[in-house]
């Protein structure tokens, strides 16, 4: 199985989909406005971790010159999807934790210090601040 196939699987598995042509139109459709959000080493070494269909859905859009807030980033793929918030959310979850699982930890926690506060959650993680000295 390829590296892509097995990540559309994962995700199929993480999201319920009923098949593989669902998973791979959420995939594509994260991927493609999570590269609008991205520039720099983190944009380079996400994509490097990808396979290369998936790569190519995160590079073929143009970084936006300050990423958008996690609700934004949900509403553009209820957007895209043509669904409720609610079921992008679920859609962006899980499409983001299966990058992340790919990614690793270090590469994950890169894109979370460069992203808006609360990309944590869409990523499968914990949303935690620093307690006031």
């Amino acid at each position: 199985m390829t590296r892509y196939r097995h990540l559309v699987q994962q995700l199929r598995v993480l999201g319920r989909y009923a098949d593989d042509g669902e998973a791979e139109r959420v995939l594509d459709t994260v991927l493609g406005i999570l590269g609008s959000q991205l520039t720099g080493d983190e944009r380079c070494d996400l994509a490097a971790a990808l396979p290369e269909r998936a790569r190519a859905k995160l590079v073929a859009q143009i970084p936006l010159d300050r990423p958008v807030t996690a609700p934004a980033f949900v509403e553009a793929v209820a957007h895209n999807l043509n669904t409720t918030l609610a079921s992008a959310r679920w859609h962006t979850s899980c499409t983001l934790t299966a990058v992340a699982d790919l990614a690793g930890d270090h590469l994950t926690e890169r894109l979370l210090a460069h992203l808006p506060r609360g990309y944590a959650l869409l990523f499968g993680r914990a949303d935690l601040t620093p307690a006031a000295a």
